[in-house]
């Protein structure tokens, strides 16, 4: 079978380093909740076990109730829009989580974190069907994905230092400051459709805009929600994710604080050890690549005669 010759190879170095960079922010800014809680926010602001709890689950309140919305303004709209004002929000919202001084604030900083970051994963998927070709997409959704680990990973250790070196106050400042300083690095540099960048000659945006309009013309449309949760396979999706994210969520959460109050560690300790299991994650998903490569291999026909071969004899 013959390979498809790769247009554009340009894209990933263009793309990818800021598609990760964005969604890792994001990722960021969500998930060191679980250090300020091993740090000590709950007995600072007189919060109770079934408070914290609450207030952890007010930010996928809002991401729950916002990330439909925000992905049919990013399809409708302008996905470069939507997540430059994302990450100025956001970056706030995190950062003025640092200057809390009681709980109805820390309950509505939560939410509106969960609102402004809710349609940024729908929208990173959109935008990586308008530049990546079906056969790219996995390699791409791997590189997107990876943010989560990775971003803990050094989240984890970072946090620590910065609660020991200064609190938890300051630690939320000064990690919802990046995301300000990215918006503008976004704005510059990403453009919406192939169409729009500078970096592509007219050939090669030809081509990709022949093969994605090709790979859509025998995709019947979905036109509403009710045909959308008849599917089988979007109900087993949900599922899915519905059960990775109690997982990793819950981990995420309450990881720091089990670490902390399990021993006598301090909190750079708690932090080193908190990314041991991004650690691991990261590397596997690293990993995943080269059995994407040998699961191709295997369905093409040279492989599937060997194969064929190999049981016969």
């Amino acid at each position: 079978m013959e390979s498809v010759k790769p247009v554009a190879p340009q894209r990933w170095w263009y793309l990818m380093p800021i598609i990760f960079i964005t969604y890792s922010l994001a990722y960021l800014d969500r998930a060191n909740y679980g250090f300020a809680a091993a740090a000590g926010i709950d007995k600072d602001l007189g919060i109770t076990h079934g408070m914290s709890s609450l207030i952890g689950s007010l930010f996928f309140l809002g991401y729950c109730l916002f990330q439909v919305p925000g992905a049919i303004y990013a399809q409708r709209n302008s996905v470069k829009k939507l997540i430059f004002f994302s990450l100025i929000l956001w970056g706030l919202c995190a950062a003025a989580t640092g200057m809390v001084s009681n709980i109805p604030m820390l309950m509505v900083l939560r939410f509106v974190l969960g609102v402004v970051e809710a349609a940024v994963m729908p929208s990173m998927l959109m935008y990586i069907s308008r530049w990546f070709t079906r056969t790219e997409r996995s390699r791409a959704n791997t590189f997107l994905i990876l943010g989560n680990p990775v971003t803990v990973l050094w989240m984890s250790v970072v946090s620590g230092y910065l609660v020991h070196s200064f609190g938890w106050r300051e630690m939320f400042v000064i990690e919802g400051l990046p995301a300000i300083a990215w918006a503008i690095v976004w704005w510059f540099t990403v453009k919406d459709r192939p169409a729009d960048a500078p970096w592509m000659s007219e050939a090669e945006k030809t081509e990709l805009a022949a093969r994605l309009k090709a790979e859509q013309a025998h995709i019947a449309p979905v036109r509403d929600y009710k045909t959308a949760f008849r599917s089988s396979i979007v109900l087993k999706c949900c599922a899915i994710h519905a059960l990775w994210s109690i997982g990793v969520y819950g981990f995420i959460m309450w990881l720091p604080s089990i670490l902390k109050q399990a021993s006598t560690i301090d909190i750079v300790s708690v932090g080193w050890l908190a990314a041991v299991p991004y650690l691991d994650s990261a590397l596997v998903g690293l990993g995943g690549q080269p059995s994407r490569r040998c699961t191709r291999a295997a369905r093409s026909p040279p492989t599937r005669r060997g194969l064929n071969m190999s049981r016969r004899a």
